[in-house]
């Protein structure tokens, strides 16, 4: 049996069942429960068709190794990390998180919710998965417990939403899991909320759970204009990021929005230690450091920023692809935590969104630009040579400094992929340089 298609950097993710079903999730089930090495485990899943049956077997290969599972039942990811932190135990989530229902996977955790990459368990999973595993002794028990209310609370308690404005805040959850837990939390808020697509639905019926692609904001940029809303939010389908839209309907980059909350957790934290990943506009350090705390540059995936977290004791961490990671939900990433801390920004001032994100608006970003390249290593050897006046960093890619201007090009994990950003002072001057850029990797690598 061979893993090697479904097992990813930080996951496992594949079609059912061509690539994964029920018998190859009996053998993950089985394989975490050994590697995690603890008595209990718990277990959540999105709404996903597959969801149900798949979450069924990974508990049964579990429990055949003598391990107990809690199951959590539908749940978005945050809250089966705030599980896995709550109750002490390893976790699990059967979701396929942004990409099309005919898809599904797991996202793995050991207690606290400390995550599992490839370098830190996840190979010795597939591994184990593929050799397959005896029962082991007597099998485990399952249980259920539903966290949802409990999480609720925590959310709550971590964001102080006391002094909150009335706002008018339309909502797109895709038929995801931000359908349960929004509006769990915003019944609590003084929020008059314009849902769109709450409707638990694994087919995706209205349009993907992937909000960073911009096409899937088009209904909810439409909802703000004809309802006067004061901002919009996009969750993805398993509620662990979450986008946001200004009044105008203008999109705001997961920069923008690290940079926003870091200064929400700063007010509460005077001097508290951010982390930000090295595709994060300048923008997050800067301010960061007008607001008085200390930014720390970390490597891109969530395994790097929740280690260095750990290690510095940083009150919040941040990706430019949405991910938000909070210490008081155990490093682990969080939509519904970082959309209360917009509110809260938003609510302290007097102005529009667009006005409180107006300041933050520094730099022209490229957004993520992926090319097929046969030989990742020439094309950056290219890259390097072609930027001899910059600082070089090769901690994560190859990163090159320049006054005005930097980029970043990094190989995919698991595709023949180079993935490059540019920032610019100047739109016009980052557009040029991001031309000749692809036009060194066209030339150095591509097949």
């Amino acid at each position: 049996m061979d893993l090697n298609a479904i097992f990813k950097a930080y996951d496992v993710r594949g079609v059912y069942p061509e690539q994964l079903d029920e018998k190859i999730i009996f053998r993950i089930g089985a394989a975490f429960a050994r590697v995690a090495g603890a008595p209990s485990i718990v277990v959540g899943r999105d709404m996903r068709v597959s969801g149900e049956t798949l979450a069924a077997a990974f508990r049964d290969g579990a429990i055949s190794q003598g391990v107990d599972v809690v199951d959590i039942g539908l749940v978005s990811t945050d809250a089966m990390y705030f599980a896995s932190g709550h109750l002490d135990m390893p976790g699990a989530m059967l979701t396929a998180s942004h990409n099309p229902g005919k898809y599904n996977g797991i996202k793995m955790c050991r207690q606290k919710a400390f995550p599992i990459g490839e370098e830190s368990g996840l190979a010795d999973i597939r591994r184990l998965a593929e050799e397959g595993l005896e029962p082991a002794g007597a099998p485990g028990a399952v249980t259920e417990q539903d966290v949802l209310s409990r999480f609720v609370d925590h959310c709550l308690k971590v964001v102080d939403v006391t002094t909150m404005r009335p706002l008018k805040v339309a909502v797109d959850c895709a038929n995801g899991m931000g359908g349960l837990i929004v509006p769990a939390v915003f019944k609590h808020l003084p929020v008059e909320l314009i849902p769109l697509y709450f409707e638990l639905d694994g087919t995706f019926p209205n349009h993907p759970a992937d909000p960073i692609q911009p096409d899937n904001l088009a209904d909810l940029i439409k909802v703000i204009a004809d309802n006067g809303a004061d901002l919009g939010l996009a969750f993805d389908g398993d509620a662990d990021r979450v986008f946001l839209v200004d009044e105008k309907g203008e999109p705001a980059s997961g920069s923008l929005v690290t940079a926003l909350v870091a200064g929400e957790v700063l007010d509460a934290e005077p001097g508290a230690s951010i982390v930000h990943n090295l595709i994060c506009s300048r923008v997050v350090a800067e301010v960061v450091k007008e607001k008085g705390g200390n930014p720390i540059r970390t490597r891109v995936g969530h395994s790097f920023i929740k280690q260095v977290m750990a290690e510095t004791g940083a009150a919040f961490g941040g990706e430019h692809s949405g991910h938000y990671y909070f210490r008081e939900n155990f490093r682990a990433d969080s939509g519904i935590l970082c959309a209360l801390n917009v509110l809260m920004a938003l609510s302290k001032q007097q102005g529009k969104m667009s006005d409180v994100l107006r300041p933050l608006r520094r730099y022209w970003n490229s957004g993520e630009i992926n090319s097929v390249v046969a030989d990742q290593a020439e094309a950056m050897r290219a890259l390097a040579e072609a930027c001899p006046g910059g600082t070089h960093d090769l901690s994560d890619g190859l990163t090159v400094d320049f006054p005005d201007w930097w980029f970043n090009a990094r190989g995919s994990n698991t595709e023949p992929l180079l993935r490059l950003n540019v920032e610019a002072r100047d739109p016009e001057f980052g557009a040029a340089k991001t031309k000749e850029l692809l036009a060194i990797i066209a030339g150095g690598g591509s097949s």
